[in-house]
Order: structure tokens, then sequence, then C-alpha cells
């Protein structure tokens, strides 16, 4: 295509901000490349199918090409296409004849078709990626929209919700509302059906704070799945950090309007909004993928390269690429990506996809790397909620507990012990950690116990209905003979694998979902839900429905009877955790004599109601055990005698009943029981000293409280033990 006449049209621009900016009289350009020669400028009709014309930028400054546009608008639709050497042994992969899309894009226009003009080199060809293929893929590619960023906020505000008082609630815009009969039918999976009253009503109402969205972030389709006919339902394959995908608007055009007036409404709701996002890999995989943006605007700069042969990529990912956040542009990009989701689109936080990844320098994972120092130093990134997923499959990539101050983090420890623990197979030891937001990955150089997010289900594994319903993966749907997903799930189905209509097995169930949720809502920490567990969703036993956008990972809201049960426990328990302080502690919890106040913020109690031995601590077959929250510990580092309730907090995951003796706590002579995960509408108040039974498999939570009337008669609390099916446990 001839290059236009653009004499009084194209002026030299600015090198800065990068990406495409209308400043109300015209567009500015601006691109990185630090090995280019030549950078164009597409400009296409509305609808992104016919190239009308390129301009060559004109000016190149500190490794930027820009150009001024006076005649572009908001709704312009472009691509570039950059001229440089095809050297792949060199990590050089420029291709001109490949329409690219801007790192910087804040809107796209159309969906990718794969085709063999997709990629910089000829498939099939005998020297595979060393070949050069001049195919033009422009009417394969999405392209990029510029937009007009101004929205009207009114009194928008972020409820910045303490981290104290945070409960994470996980959800996929999608499926949360694609069978939701509240929802009109054309606003199902779109951000303006997440952002209906019914929807914002019933998640206030759970009790939970705040929403991490699955990713958000324009994301491709991987060619092999849709061949299989199905598709990347996660959307963790990113190709564009600043744009939200269109796929999850009613309005695709103005998909960065409807995200706007989601975030709006959910805060208005009171609702914080975390986004998950991926930035340690894209979509452009290795040597053998696609050439869509970042491959053919500078490969050798954007990605992390084999030190000894710059044709193929490190793979810390396991998706076939790293990019290079050790280069100052990218991790520019990457925070400048960050920056704009919190200032223009107003976002809380975020959840890091292979966190690991960000922290990585050339010598491997560094907590003093490039990016982590930005993101403490940051006026913008530094006030808001920042979430590590702390491992990737590089050497060194497991690091929980080794980000620094200012950072959350996914604890697989405490997910992994809570399951073991109901199955009676963790040491009361490894659950004590757990409970007390494992102190010893955590507590180090000021971190505060909300640094443990707790989780015991997530997106990636099964729901919480599932791991009390299979013992196995069942993952067929997903088209790799079941060898997909983790086979170590932790999981125990009860006695049968699957459905069934024997009552005794799922009222086993049912109870063991309430003590996992009890469990998580009870810890000290900052505990995740995930959409649906309230609500004993279920996936078939599949645990890796990343590709299945369909009614395996949809949300089904005909819950029923036993749905509405457990929601009503969750909002219970969250209703608990916000009532009392010492269920969400802001110090560790140490076990240490507090002398100001003359007792321990916590004591580890056998089932006598004394406090655990060596003895009992080593013992492998003790299932029982209390935890004693003393409410007049000092909760913070100011010397004052706390004056918040006194809560004791009773596991028993042996199968059988244990009768455990009511501790003496200074202050009353009497304990509440606030629920029974056997019973969970059953209260009453039990003496000091008096045994209780804990049924096998329960939760217990009690509350010191003085007697209305001391004088009056203690009541029996022996109580029949439930015969309960052992279905081959121990």
């Amino acid at each position: 295509m001839p290059i236009a006449v653009i004499q009084d049209r194209i002026s030299e621009g600015r090198p800065h901000p990068l990406g495409a900016t209308w400043d109300g009289l015209g567009v500015n350009f601006a691109l990185f490349s630090a090995y280019a020669e030549k950078v164009e400028l597409c400009l296409f009709d509305e609808a992104g199918t016919t190239e009308l014309e390129r301009i060559e930028l004109p000016e190149y400054t500190d490794e930027v090409f820009h150009g001024y546009l006076k005649d572009a608008r908001p709704g312009t639709v472009y691509g570039y296409r950059v001229h440089g050497p095809y050297q792949p042994a060199e990590g050089h992969r420029f291709n001109h004849h490949k329409l690219l899309l801007d790192p910087y894009a804040k809107a796209h226009v159309g969906t990718l078709k794969w085709d063999p003009a997709c990629y910089g080199y000829t498939l099939g060809h005998k020297d595979g990626d060393l070949s050069f293929d001049t195919r033009d893929s422009a009417p394969y590619v999405p392209k990029c929209r510029v937009i007009d960023p101004a929205f009207t906020w009114g009194r928008d505000h972020s409820p910045m919700v303490p981290w104290e008082r945070t409960i994470l609630y996980e959800a996929h815009v999608r499926g949360y509302t694609k069978l939701h009969p509240q929802v009109p039918k054309a606003l199902r999976g779109t951000f303006a059906g997440f952002a209906r009253p019914e929807i914002l009503d019933y998640i206030r109402a759970l009790g939970v704070t705040s929403v991490e969205l699955l990713p958000v972030q324009t994301f491709v389709n991987d060619e092999n799945l849709l061949r299989q006919g199905l598709t990347n339902y996660w959307g963790y394959n990113s190709i564009g950090f600043f744009a939200p995908d269109p796929r999850y608007a009613f309005s695709p055009e103005f998909a960065f309007s409807e995200f706007k007036q989601m975030v709006a409404r959910f805060h208005e709701a009171g609702l914080e909004v975390i986004l998950d996002v991926v930035y340690n890999h894209t979509a452009e995989g290795n040597e053998q993928g696609a050439t869509l943006s970042f491959r053919g605007i500078d490969n050798r700069s954007y990605y992390r390269l084999m030190p000894r042969d710059r044709r193929l990529y490190i793979n810390d990912t396991g998706t076939g690429n790293t990019v290079n956040i050790s280069h100052p542009r990218v991790l520019q990009m990457v925070t400048d990506s960050l920056r704009y989701w919190v200032t223009e689109m107003h976002v809380d936080g975020f959840r890091f996809d292979l966190a690991t990844i960000l922290a990585r320098e050339d010598h491997g994972f560094d907590e003093g790397g490039g990016f982590l120092d930005t993101c403490r130093q940051d006026p913008v990134l530094s006030g808001v909620k920042l979430i590590a997923e702390p491992w990737d499959i590089g050497p060194g990539g497991y690091q929980v507990g080794q980000f620094p101050p200012g950072w959350a983090e996914w604890n697989d420890k405490y997910r992994d012990t809570t399951r073991a623990f109901w199955k009676a197979e963790a040491p009361v030891s490894e659950m004590a950690a757990r409970l007390s937001a494992s102190a010893g990955e955590f507590n180090r150089r000021g971190r505060r116990p909300w640094s443990s997010v707790n989780f015991i289900t997530a997106h990636d594994g099964f729901t919480l209905n599932d791991a009390v319903s299979f013992n196995e993966k069942h993952n067929a749907a997903n088209g790799e003979d079941n060898q997909d997903g983790n086979s170590n799930n932790i999981s125990w189905n009860c006695g049968v694998e699957g459905p069934t209509s024997d009552s005794a097995i799922n009222a086993l169930r049912e109870r063991q979902i309430r003590n996992m949720l009890a469990t998580l809502l009870l810890s000290q920490g900052t505990p995740m839900l995930l959409a649906g567990d309230e609500f004993g969703r279920t996936q078939g036993g599949n645990n890796n429905p990343y590709n299945q956008d369909n009614t395996i990972s949809w949300l089904d809201w005909s819950i029923g009877e036993r749905g509405q049960r457990l929601v009503s426990f969750v909002q219970e328990l969250t209703t608990l955790r916000h009532r009392y302080p010492i269920l969400r502690r802001g110090r560790y919890l140490t076990g240490e004599m507090d002398p100001l106040s003359g007792v321990r913020d916590v004591a580890w109690l056998n089932a006598g109601g004394t406090e655990m031995t060596g003895e009992d601590w080593g013992d492998g077959n003790l299932r029982c055990f209390g935890m004693l929250l003393d409410g007049r510990a000092r909760a913070t580092g100011v010397r004052r005698v706390s004056s918040d309730s006194s809560m004791l907090i009773v596991l028993n995951s042996h199968h059988e009943g244990v009768g455990f003796t009511l501790p003496a706590v200074a202050g009353g002579t009497v304990w509440r029981l606030v629920f029974d995960t056997n019973a969970p509408n059953h209260e009453e108040e039990v003496s000091v000293g008096d045994e209780y039974v804990v049924t096998g498999r329960s939760v217990l939570l009690f509350e010191r409280v003085v007697p209305r009337e001391p004088e009056r008669r203690r009541r029996s609390v022996r109580r029949r033990v439930t015969d309960l099916p052992t279905h081959g446990d121990d």
C-alpha cells in the first residue's frame, strides 16, 4: 500500500505518553522499539476490515517512534507495521507484513482469526521459524481503537476496605451471570450484567468485601482449542494489558466505559474490585508462535531469551514465553498498565498470576527486584491491594512467604493443610499454624497476618463441593485424555465417587463443606472464597476447566434448599468475622504471656481443656483440639488491655465424637455455643468445666459470656452423639 500524502496532517508529536493519546485536537502516537528501523501507522475503516492508508511515524526519540496526527479522532482504528531485521538467531523477528497491536491500546476491534498469515515465518517450511513469511496478516488479526477516556465518575470513590476486614470472593465475569435468571439474557456474561442490582445485592448480603475477577484484559483463544470446539475460558493468555476484553461487554466498542460503569456500581455497593492480571507471559507463545504484537515490535526487548541461543525463549511460565520485566521499557509498560487500571478504571487492587516471574532478574527471584521495588515506592500502586501468586515452574519458583512488606500472597499451604486435616491426615500442629495466619512463613519485616491469603478452593482445582464428592479428577471434556490438571487434590468422596442418592453420605458431605468454610472464615489472615462454593456448586469433578465456556464452568443458580442452607451458613460466618475483631487480629498470635494483661493472646487446648503439651503436639492420632483467643490480649502495639470478646474454636476431624472440657477464662463462668457445624442453628450455654461432646467431623465456636442468672442451675450439656456412617475412614 502506498504511503499517503501527509505533509500537512502529520507532525513530530511527542515520545510520551506511549500509545495513542487523544488531546481534544488530534492523536499522538508513540511506540517503543529499541531495534526497529521504521514504524508505519496503519489506519483502517471503522469495522477494522479495510486498510485505508499507512503513515510513517516521522520521529525517533529515546527509542520511541512518534508522530501526531491532527485529523485522528476517538474511534480511529489502527495498527502498526514495524520494519527491522529478521534474524531469529539474534533475537530479532521483525516482519512488516504482519499487522501489530499497540501494547498500549485502550480498546481492541475484532477478533483473531487463526491463519498461516498470522505467523512471521512460513508454516511447514523446511527452515521452520528461520523462514520469512510475506503474507499480510491484517485481514485476520484484531486492531486497536483510539478512545476518549472521559467518563463522569460522579462521587465514586474506593471503599478502601482495610486488609484486616477483607474477605475476597473470586469470580468470573461471564460465568457468574451466564445462567442467572434475574439478569436479562442480553446482559448475561457481560460487565453490564455483572453490575446489575440483583448481583450486587447478593454479593453484598453474602458478607464478602472484595470481588477478585479472573482476567478481563484482552486475551486470545488458543488455536488448538478452537480446533477442538473449545475456548480459553479463564483468560490467562493476554495480548493487551490496557484494554478490557470486548467479549465481556454488551457494547464491545465501548467495553472500557462499560467496565467503568461496573466498577462505579460495585463501589456504590461498598464492594472493591480486584483484577487477576497476567503480566508474566503473552499469547504469542514460543519461537513457533504467532506474531501479533510484542514479537514483531521488539522481540529481544519484550521477552526473556536463552542467553546462548536467542532464537529460543526462556519458559519459566509453562506457556512458551516469559515477559522480560528486567527491561526498563517493559517494566514501564507493566507499571503504566497497573496505574492506568487504578487511576482511569478505578480498580482497587490486583492479584498477579505467577508473580514470581515478575520478581525474577537474570540471577533468579529477587525480593529487591525492579518490579517489586517499583510497586513499593510508587505513590499509586503502593496504595492499592497487591496479591501475589508466589510460584512459577522456573528454578526456585516456589516463593510463598518471600514477597516484601505490603504484599499479600496466596497461601497454598493453607489449602493443602485444611483439606488434609478434614481427611484426618494432617497433624494438629500444621492446622494450628494455618489457623494463626502461617506466621512461620509470613511473620517477618513487620508483615501482618493479612499477608496470608487463605483459600481452600480457587478457579484452578476442584470446587468445594467436588472436593468432598470426588477422589479423582474427571477432565475428559478438556480433550487431553484426563492428563491435564493436578492429580493430587487431597480430596475425599466420603464413600462414593460423584453424585449419590445416599442421604447419609450427602449429609456428611454437606457437613464437611461447612467444616471447611468455618475453618476458612475463622482463621487469622485474609480469607478467599470461590464463587459458588457458598451454595455447593459442582464442576462434575473437572479440576481444570480452563477451556470450558459452558455449564461445567458457569454458575448454576437453581441451588435449591441445600444451597440456600449453605448460603445462610456463609452469611452467618461472615457476620461473625465482621462482628468480632478477635477473629481477624492485625497482629500475629504468639502464645506468649503479655505482662500488661497477664494473658496469652492464644492458647492451644487438648480435649481435656488444658494447654497442649509437647506430647500432645507429637501425637499423630490426635484429631480434636481447641484454639482459645483471649479478648483481653492487646490488639495493637499500644500497651493497653483489650476488651474484645474471648472466643474458643474447637475442631474435631476424627470420625467419632470427642468429649471436650470447656476451659476456665477470666471474666465469665459460661461459654455460649455460637454454632456447631453438625447442628448449625443450635445454640446453648455451657458452664466452665463441663464436657461438651464434639460430634465427629465438626467445628464449634464458643463465646465467653457472663450468665444472666448467676444462681441458675447448670444445664446438662451431655448429648447423644449422632450415629454417622464411617465409609472406610479410620
